[in-house]
């Protein structure tokens, strides 16, 4: 019952932080002295045509009715004018799809999924855009989090039980360094080395997507994966093993470890079954809250690799001045950090019975 009520603190927590996320982005976004209108259709472009992407982008009402009409479009139970097509709550059957509950005069409550808009460039849904970008940013994020779980659990392990040794001074040198340099940095300079120089022996390229089309179809390019997934990796390596070392020094100090082998248990349970599963839980902790911080900082790696993925889309969207695009990609991003965070305090709860649920 306890876990039940700590469960639904966090989830109307996580939706408080998403109220203030979209207040903040469509201010932030909606303060901007462009014309986004006119940016769309050229500066030569004529009064009549600016007046009517106005119109049907919203952008002639002020912003805070904007941002009520936003908030329609987002709740999935939400209000809809269907009787008036020139009504700024009018949902387009054509781009959304809902279900009508009932009715109050004209207008309707409707349930549908979130609704986040329509690019200034391409008229096409924002949620299209975002669904055929996000794939290769989550497999980028995903294969980054695991190589960096793997070789930074290791080798904070290998540092812990080789303290003060030159194993254990090289790693903690090395994993300095991966923290203190930036992801596009790390691209940059695994670009330059391993797909320029060293590109006969490796056979990597300097830029390129994770998926092309070719006569067959669509194909996935595995090779395009290795260099960005190597450079997202580094800081997190880094930071996973001076945590795993750190959590293992302390465990490896207390007593029931010294019981253990007092008992006469075997070196490799005493460090693996006993000491490791202990210190688990604030590298758990941060592995959960990196893999949703690898994907804002996959931003950066897609746009050095020319990688073709969610990252490379919001940039792209900025530069051009589709606001739509970028506020869609934030929210998005925004709620996968809440949605981790929400993850992380449930499993650190039950990973720790220390934990009080409140």
């Amino acid at each position: 019952m306890e876990l039940i009520k700590f469960i639904i603190k966090r989830l109307l927590n996580g939706l408080l932080v998403m109220v203030g996320v979209i207040v903040l982005i469509f201010i932030l976004f909606n303060i901007l002295p462009v014309n986004s209108a006119r940016m769309t259709l050229g500066q030569r472009a004529d009064t009549a045509s600016v007046k009517a992407i106005e119109k049907e982008f919203r952008l002639n009402l002020p912003w805070y009715n904007r941002l009520m009409l936003y908030f329609n479009d987002l709740s999935p139970i939400s209000l809809n004018n269907i009787e008036n097509t020139d009504a700024p709550s009018y949902l387009n059957p054509e781009d959304v799809k809902f279900a009508k509950l009932f009715s109050v005069s004209t207008v309707s409550v409707v349930v549908k999924m979130p609704y986040l808009g329509k690019s200034f460039q391409t008229r096409r849904k924002v949620s299209e855009l975002l669904g055929e970008k996000i794939y290769p940013t989550f497999i980028l994020a995903i294969s980054a989090m695991a190589l960096a779980s793997f070789v930074g659990i290791i080798l904070g392990v290998f540092a812990a039980i080789r303290q003060y040794s030159i194993w254990d001074n090289t790693i903690l040198i090395f994993s300095t360094f991966g923290i203190s340099q930036p992801a596009y940095f790390s691209g940059i300079i695994l670009a330059m080395i391993f797909g320029y120089y060293l590109k006969d022996w490796t056979g990597l390229n300097v830029s390129g997507s994770l998926t092309d089309l070719d006569y067959n179809g669509e194909i996935t390019i595995w090779k395009n994966l290795w260099l960005p997934m190597f450079a997202l990796g580094v800081r997190p390596i880094a930071i996973i093993t001076q945590l795993t070392r750190s959590s293992m020094l302390d465990v490896l100090n207390q007593d029931f470890i010294r019981t253990a082998k007092a008992k006469g248990l075997s070196y490799f349970n005493v460090v693996f079954k006993h000491a490791l599963r202990n210190a688990m839980n604030p590298v758990v902790t941060s592995i959960s809250g990196w893999l949703a911080a690898l994907l804002t900082g996959a931003f950066f790696i897609e746009k050095v690799f020319n990688y073709n993925g969610l990252g490379l889309l919001t940039i792209n969207s900025l530069l051009s001045f589709d606001f739509p695009v970028v506020m869609g990609s934030v929210l998005l991003v925004a709620f996968i950090f809440v949605v981790m965070n929400i993850f992380t305090d449930i499993l650190y709860s039950i990973l720790d019975p220390r934990v009080t649920v409140k």
